[in-house]
């Protein structure tokens, strides 16, 4: 879409907003609210009808609703007075446990306001002025420009600090004639809704993708891929039947070479300590090296050689099987590169040095990062701090394995499927990317007037969304 530009612009004074069109007025934010109040939060609640309060868990990182379960505090009725949303109101979130999701916000719209809700003391309440389109604002806020503002003014050097009334209140924004409010906002509302489709197109080939991704491993670790060799039960019923020429399960310390520290987990307390590591040497592998993609190395630390040498018995070297006993769900799997070098694993990670007599480590890896493979390993997870797996109870382990050609054929087919579907994936995510670019690039073009909507709206009506009311 080709849209014209104003006819006359003049110089904002501002380096975000650029230049502006001629009769638009550059000020603060300050100017166009109204009500700029903090919220309440009050006490636990006794009773069915008592209040729910917002919090920023109800809100998304784009500015939507997401109420799910509300929370409910007893107020006193000052505060529900003082704090009882109104169509047109903005919430906007002024502290949080991720910078994502500071500074973003909600438009209270007529189903919000029917709730009786309240808000909480974690976000912040503006009510523009009657000449100021509250949609308008929403876009403004939520988009990278505003995001750039916040982030200045709170003096952040890692990502947005807590916001407050006054942050808010100081971010420099160009105000259009009220006609051109309801014509921008309403060009917006129907262009990033055609945008917003195309995203959630996207996003649904992404999720199946990630569906066909998991069946197909899913089905050739618990199937194989001839469709005509005979089958039995396996004695599972999640599990069904499986290859008959499979023969029985195999504990998973039966693959590993016949080396006594063939399937080990990294060193515990004083055997390696905070203070023995080091910035260059034998690195030292951690959970968060293991990706579903295969290891990534993004870990710093390393030990000496002399240490290394003493935790041998837990190295780790190229085409090792190394596993992660903590996570969400524990049991992550990865092949240990030919491009890393020799290393050790922590405490939190297990490492596999298979027979490869017995069994290929591709096919393994595969298995284990199946639903197959993680159903096996939540039997034996314990909930703590985090959910981990023993090193004992890992070892036991037992699973169909294919005959050794035929793990090797399975492992090839799923290198070369998954590649295929990754690859469509990535198109996707790079798809649901520009996307998201031209959504942002499209706010910020029409709400600091360097493209002119009017003439793209057409006659405009009031309405719900259009008239006198507070509803953008």
């Amino acid at each position: 879409m080709r849209l014209p530009r104003y006819p006359e612009y003049k110089e904002s004074g501002v380096p975000w907003l650029g230049c502006v069109p001629n009769h638009w007025e550059v000020l603060r934010f300050k100017w166009l609210i109204e009500r700029n109040d903090g919220g309440v939060w009050g006490n636990d609640p006794d009773g069915a009808d008592d209040t729910i309060v917002f919090r920023s868990t109800e809100q998304t990182v784009d500015g939507r609703w997401l109420i799910n379960e509300p929370a409910k505090r007893k107020l006193t009725e000052q505060d529900r007075r003082f704090a009882l949303l109104e169509v047109g109101d903005l919430l906007v979130t002024k502290s949080s446990g991720s910078s994502l999701h500071i500074g973003k916000t909600t438009l209270v719209d007529e189903y919000v306001a029917s709730l009786g809700a309240c808000y909480s003391n974690f976000m912040q309440r503006l009510r523009v002025i009657g000449e100021f389109r509250p949609k308008l604002a929403w876009y403004i806020l939520n988009n990278g420009l505003a995001r750039v503002q916040l982030d200045l003014l709170s003096n952040s050097t890692t990502g947005l600090a807590n916001l407050n009334g006054t942050i808010i209140g100081e971010l420099l924004l160009a105000q259009p004639p009220h006609e051109e409010q309801i014509a921008i906002a309403t060009f917006l509302d129907r262009e990033t809704g055609k945008i917003d489709a195309l995203i959630t197109e996207q996003e649904k080939l992404l999720a199946l993708l990630a569906e066909k991704r998991q069946a197909t491993i899913f089905h050739a670790v618990t199937k194989g891929l001839n469709p005509d060799v005979p089958m039995k039960d396996s004695g599972v019923a999640w599990l069904g039947e499986v290859p008959e020429h499979w023969g029985h399960s195999k504990k998973l310390l039966d693959l590993v070479t016949s080396h006594r520290h063939a399937f080990v987990n990294g060193p515990f307390g004083s055997d390696l300590l905070t203070s023995e590591l080091v910035s260059e040497g034998v690195p030292v592998v951690y959970i968060r090296d293991i990706k579903e993609s295969g290891y990534i190395r993004v870990s710093e630390w390393c030990v000496t050689k002399e240490k290394a040498t003493q935790l041998e018995f837990c190295n780790v070297i190229q085409g090792d099987l190394v596993v992660a006993k903590v996570g969400d769900p524990p049991g992550l799997a990865a092949i240990y590169p030919e491009s890393e070098p020799e290393g050790i694993v922590t405490q939190d990670v297990i490492r596999l040095r298979l027979d490869s007599a017995k069994s290929h480590t591709g096919y393994i890896r595969w298995l284990l990062n199946s639903k197959y493979g993680q159903t096996a390993i939540d039997q034996i997870s314990v909930e703590s701090t985090r959910t981990r797996v023993g090193l004992g109870e890992y070892k036991q382990l037992r699973f169909f394995i294919p005959p050794l050609e035929e793990q090797r054929a399975i492992s090839s087919f799923l290198d070369n499927e998954m590649g295929r579907l990754n690859t469509l994936a990535a198109e996707a995510s790079r798809a649901v990317d520009l996307l998201k670019e031209r959504r942002s690039a499209l706010i910020a073009a029409a709400v600091t007037g360097k493209i002119d909507v009017r003439s793209s709206v057409g006659e405009l009506k009031d309405g719900p969304l259009l008239g006198a009311d507070r509803a953008i």
